[in-house]
């Protein structure tokens, strides 16, 4: 492949709900621009931005790609981004890269829900963006009541520069109310439409149109609204002038028809990229952290090299493969930077355009182009990299959270020695999944967005790395406390043929506030027990809370005062003093009203607004408690307090609930107590599963 300079480069982001024709239409922009000798689908799972196991098997975008479209001396390099809720962060991770973007839209469906937070990706980055209003050709699509729903959504700046000849399957071309030409299509054709007169029965609708993209346009600017206020009108050159402008100020967010799988109107929207969208030298800088202070970096070919790492993928075959973008200089094959980062070199051997999985060599990549490489050692998605001498940092994408934990075990001890490397290897290249161990349960989590994007990871590691594990939902970390009050004597005496064992203390036991864990304090007067063995009388009391009193989690939210006792000179030692504390403790517990505490989680849902009441419902049956509400367009969002051992199986019963629509978050808030009847049941539940411990080791 040639190499581009940047003023030639057009990055741009195709985001939308899932199933909203995204690869498909990456697919119609590569056979129309000759990237691809046929047109690709995805229910043949041969897409070019589609190539994972899973992607194919599933026919849905997990994580995003990269394609490149060459059309008019211009290099689109496409960023394919997942649509479905659950692996919509990782569009948000991609479009860093992006300078442009079109937010899909489903002619049938209007706007929804991942279409409205898509949008929001390309509000915080600033992007000038289009609508594509698609599947047009749809029983049931509606170019009018779409448009109407993305003017309701997004404001009256999202105006048409198209509109549909013919609807449905008659869906067959495209008024340009730019230059007021009619374009037809051949079907599944080469996407390169036939200059046609407007049909007579748009005439009135397309003057109609041309007439409001005209008093957009001239809004923004004074010389042209002066002209237009002088004659009415404004001439096609002007038009063109001021709509790119209105586009790179955010004024504008023009709207234009496809139908994807059909191939029509994919001619149209690459001469709109290259038009109008502007490359990454026309966006200007990009914020940086320079020598230590925040500015802004300008995008530029001279001077030293910098990228950054916006993806990575994990190839079984060639390896780790490393995405950037060019911010300055220009990376030639074999250079050598330094990641800034880590604080390790890397060298650039073999650099390449990506086009789906394959990496087409290239000699150079320039400022502001996307590039790839495989086999760095050090480096993963985030990470600075740049000439040496240069101190600079370009910032990281954000991610929430993870919002679900599910428990990992291999399944033969041969998986589990393997189990780690393959997991490391997926968290290299997907950045919103966590791997740890709860240190209460011992257990091997993992957690994601969802139990979809889990069992995922779980495929690819059979599939990509030949390790079997098994899913399972995460124990609970219930924790135990006291409600009361204690004051209580622990002796323990023991009398052998030589020396005894002896240790005698009182204490005192109080509640704490909830997370103050735990609180030890020495009020001691007169040696009634020596100054040495104090430390083990706080141990013994540290180690039997650890086990728990009533199920067997750790005690919390406790204070103990050893405040007196006795000792014998020769029979006394720690280990005696520690055995007092823990009889001591359990006989605390007698009188201090041990409960059971749970972990609760703030939760917020983003869903339609008419599940709204469905939703609020079912949380309160969850024994959650609401905290807050807010609509924003047709999207309510729903903020609630709820115990995590009510939401364990949250994410399908939310899909059911919502055919698919609707998504959520949770974090950890605090610890509560647990209600006695779920307590009795938790407590019942403990004491059999030890009984059964007991009698498998007899």
């Amino acid at each position: 492949m040639k190499v581009y300079e940047g003023k030639d480069i057009r990055n741009v982001g195709l985001v939308g709900h899932g199933d909203s024709g995204k690869t498909t239409l990456t697919a119609g922009l590569l056979f129309t621009s000759g990237a691809t000798s046929r047109l690709l689908r995805v229910d043949e799972g041969n897409t070019i931005t589609d190539f994972d196991d899973e992607e194919v098997s599933r026919k849905i975008s997990i994580s995003t790609a990269v394609a490149v479209a060459e059309w008019k001396k211009a290099k689109i390099n496409i960023l394919d981004t997942p649509g479905y809720n659950i692996f919509i962060n990782d569009a948000r991770a991609a479009l860093v890269a992006a300078d442009a973007a079109l937010v899909l839209v489903d002619g049938v469906a209007g706007v929804e829900v991942q279409t409205e937070k898509v949008w929001q990706f390309t509000e915080d980055f600033k992007l000038p963006r289009a609508v594509i209003i698609n599947k047009l050709d749809r029983e049931r699509a509606d170019f009018d009541r779409a448009l109407s729903n993305v003017q309701e959504m997004f404001g009256r700046a999202a105006v048409p520069i198209q509109i549909p000849i013919g609807s449905e399957r008659e869906f067959s071309g495209i008024v340009d109310l730019i230059r007021m030409k009619a374009f037809t299509y051949t079907p599944d054709g080469d996407g390169k439409g036939k200059e046609a007169d407007i049909p007579a029965s748009l005439a009135d609708a397309a003057q109609k149109a041309h007439e409001a993209l005209i008093e957009m346009v001239a809004e923004g600017n004074d010389a042209l609204l002066e002209e237009f206020f002088d004659k009415g009108t404004l001439p096609v050159e002007h038009i063109v002038d001021g709509l790119r402008q209105g586009i790179r100020e955010l004024r504008i967010f023009p709207v234009l028809c496809a139908s994807a799988l059909h191939n029509i109107g994919t001619d149209l929207i690459l001469n709109l990229i290259v038009d109008n969208l502007p490359s990454p030298i026309e966006r200007g800088t990009v914020t940086a952290t320079i020598n230590g202070a925040e500015g802004e970096q300008k995008i530029s070919a001279a001077g030293p090299a910098s990228i950054f790492v916006f993806k990575t993928t994990a190839d079984p075959f060639s390896g780790r493969i490393t995405f950037f973008k060019v911010y300055t200089g220009v990376v030639k094959n074999d250079a050598n930077l330094q990641n800034l980062t880590k604080n390790a070199p890397e060298r650039f051997a073999h650099i390449a355009s990506p086009q789906g999985k394959t990496l087409q060599p290239v000699t150079e990549v320039q400022a502001g182009d996307i590039g790839a490489v495989a086999k760095l050692k050090d480096t993963l998605t985030g990470d600075t990299l740049a000439e040496k001498g240069i101190n600079i940092s370009y910032p990281l994408v954000k991610l929430p959270e993870p919002s679900i934990a599910f428990a990992i075990e291999a399944k033969s001890r041969n998986d589990e020695d393997r189990m780690g490397q393959a997991v490391h290897r997926i968290l290299e290249e997907d950045q919103s999944l966590r791997f740890y161990r709860d240190p209460q349960t011992r257990e091997f989590l993992l957690a994601g967005t969802g139990q979809q994007h889990v069992e995922i990871v779980v495929s690819r590691m059979k599939k990509r790395y030949g390790v079997d594990v098994a899913l399972k939902s995460p124990k609970i970390p219930y924790r135990e406390t006291i409600r009361g009050k204690a004051d209580v004597q622990g002796r323990h005496k023991k009398q052998t043929g030589g020396h005894g064992q002896f240790g005698d203390c009182w204490i005192k036991m109080e509640p704490l506030p909830r997370g103050a864990k735990f609180e030890f304090a020495n009020e001691i007067f007169g040696g009634s027990i020596p100054k040495n063995f104090i430390p083990a009388v706080e141990k013994g009391i540290i180690e039997i809370a650890e086990k728990g009193y009533l199920a067997g989690y750790p005690m919390v939210d406790f204070k103990v005062t050893v405040y007196d006792g006795s000792y014998h000179d020769v029979d006394s030692s720690e280990l005696a003093f520690k055995l007092a504390a823990r009889k001591a403790f359990k006989a605390g517990m007698l009188e201090a009203k041990p409960a059971l505490l749970e972990p609760i989680m703030n939760v917020e849902i983003q869903a339609p607004v008419e599940y709204a009441g469905d939703l609020m419902g079912d949380l309160n049956g969850r024994r959650g408690r609401i905290s807050g509400m807010e609509t924003k367009g047709s999207t309510q969002f729903i903020r609630a307090v709820v115990p995590m051992s009510e939401m364990l199986n949250y994410q399908n019963d939310l899909t059911a609930m919502t055919q698919g629509r609707a998504s959520f978050h949770m974090e950890f808030d605090h610890y509560d107590y647990v209600p006695q009847l779920q307590s009795d049941k938790i407590i019942a539940a403990a004491k059999a599963a030890k009984s059964g411990e007991e009698e498998e080791e007899e």
